[in-house]
């Protein structure tokens, strides 16, 4: 997202205060007073978590607690963001978004208006043609640095994962969710404006935000169900809460400041990217670092807060999907080139991130790079290889278990996006479960290219490590 200097003060001002005061003023929660034994009726549950300050229909995960509709197992992928059908709190869950909304696309409207030398941005009709324009040149594979990519994204994703989870939903509509708002909201919306949508951020963001997202709720809620202490230090505890949700926690800070409901819920990050800019008086354009940090509050009714006030926690749920769907690759391989490239076959390196939905289909995100020799000078030539793809396989139940894989990607040479060439691809593999987490996989595939007019052979080998509890079916 664009932004001017003013505000970037503005906002880091107004975190490095706020942050201030909650490491001085609050007070970590413990756990709550009286415990639900286990023949509370549903009903009382119900009742008492209807009086909760955050989740005011129902607990972080009491979905599972529900009777679910009849063939809902049967369908585990089914998604319910849109319909609550196991009591999740719908109206907090659109709440957030709206308000997340209105806060980004009014920045971008009062970036807008502001004069040219504040924004830097072109007036006459300019801002919505760069967005189009950047619109219909993506998705492209961008060249952040790994921590922005892989760090910073995932910790975005997990803030959109967390609005919807801790409005009671699981992990599979949490992460939908999360795949929308990153996708639609930001990577098409507001960053669109600024920056062309990148691929690895389409995936990366809401995938390995489901992943960071999961485990910074369920952290939360370990340290709240306890007594809020780390290594046995309040102090760290309450630090912990802050980093694991901080504008949710910043406003029950408030709250409890003031023992009242002035914020029911809160939600927010911090983003950073280089943005290109015009330097008056100087030729060409130059680049500079911008940080922006968005915080989003419901406000409460103002009423004082009561003993009921401190979210409640059942039991951790156990979901139909749950984020060991998740699966990392690193390995490499060997590629035999077409000749118009005109280089030496070599070794690659690579990696992919992939969901295993089932133990017959899988889809991965795959990204090789190489520095081959060319024939002519002896020098080297860079090549990039970024693919999406789909695997099924074949003798679901063996931990040997052959496969077909066919996908889409682009191939650069060079890092020049204007040298790039489009393709399809289709193999065999094999997949070779070594334990619930970890397995081998092999395959071998031609690449069709279309602009050079191309075919190319890879032989790869990678190693996968599933997240969770892996591949226990």
């Amino acid at each position: 997202m664009l932004a001017c200097e003013p505000l970037r003060v503005c906002q880091t001002l107004a975190m490095m205060l706020l942050t201030s005061c909650a490491v001085n003023l609050w007070a970590a929660p413990g756990a709550p007073d009286e415990k639900l034994s286990s023949s509370t009726t549903l009903e009382a549950r119900q009742d008492q978590a209807q009086a909760d300050t955050y989740l005011p229909l129902v607990s972080n995960s009491a979905w599972e607690e529900k009777v679910a509709q009849d063939g809902f197992y049967d369908n585990p992928f089914s998604v319910s963001v849109f319909s609550a059908d196991h009591g999740e709190d719908r109206e907090r869950l659109w709440s957030q978004t709206k308000s997340i909304f209105v806060y980004g696309f009014g920045v971008i409207g009062v970036i807008a208006l502001m004069p040219e030398e504040i924004s830097n941005w072109e007036k006459d009709g300019e801002l919505m043609r760069k967005w189009g324009d950047n619109v219909r040149e993506g998705p492209v594979w961008d060249r952040d640095v790994f921590w922005i990519n892989y760090i910073g994204h995932p910790y975005s994703g997990g803030i959109y994962y967390q609005v919807a989870r801790k409005s009671g939903y699981r992990q599979w509509d949490s992460f939908m969710y999360a795949t929308l708002m990153s996708t639609f909201y930001w990577e098409y919306g507001v960053e669109a404006f600024a920056e062309t949508p990148s691929i690895q951020d389409l995936v990366v963001t809401p995938v390995m935000g489901w992943a960071f997202g999961e485990w910074m709720h369920q952290t939360e809620r370990r340290l709240r169900m306890g007594d809020g202490k780390v290594m046995g230090s309040e102090g760290l505890g309450t630090l912990s809460l802050w980093l694991l949700d901080p504008v949710d926690s910043l406003g029950r800070g408030i709250n409890q400041l003031f023992n009242r409901q002035i914020f029911k819920a809160g939600t927010g990050y911090i983003n950073y990217h280089s943005q290109q800019i015009q330097s008056e008086g100087e030729a060409g354009l130059l680049r500079e670092n911008q940080w922006q940090v968005q915080m989003h509050f419901q406000f409460g009714d103002g009423k004082p807060l009561t003993a009921t006030s401190t979210p409640l926690y059942y039991q951790f749920s156990r979901d139909p999907i749950d984020y060991s769907i998740i699966g990392i690759g690193v390995g490499g391989g060997y590629a035999w080139l077409d000749n118009v490239w005109r280089v030496e076959d070599d070794p690659f390196a690579e990696f992919s991130l992939g969901l295993y939905f089932t133990n017959d289909f899988s889809a991965r995100l795959n990204y090789a790079r190489a520095h081959f020799q060319q024939r002519s000078d002896s020098e080297k030539l860079t090549y990039e290889n970024y693919s999406i793809s789909g695997q099924y396989y074949f003798r679901a139940d063996s931990d040997f278990r052959p496969y077909l894989t066919a996908g889409i990607g682009e191939m650069l040479r060079d890092q020049d996006r204007d040298l790039k060439s489009f393709f399809s691809h289709a193999g065999l593999g094999l997949h070779m479960k070594l334990s619930n987490n970890i397995a081998i996989q092999t395959d071998i595939a031609r690449y069709f290219s279309t602009k050079l007019d191309t075919q190319e052979d890879l032989l790869r080998l990678s190693l996968i490590y599933r997240l969770g509890k892996g591949n226990w079916r």
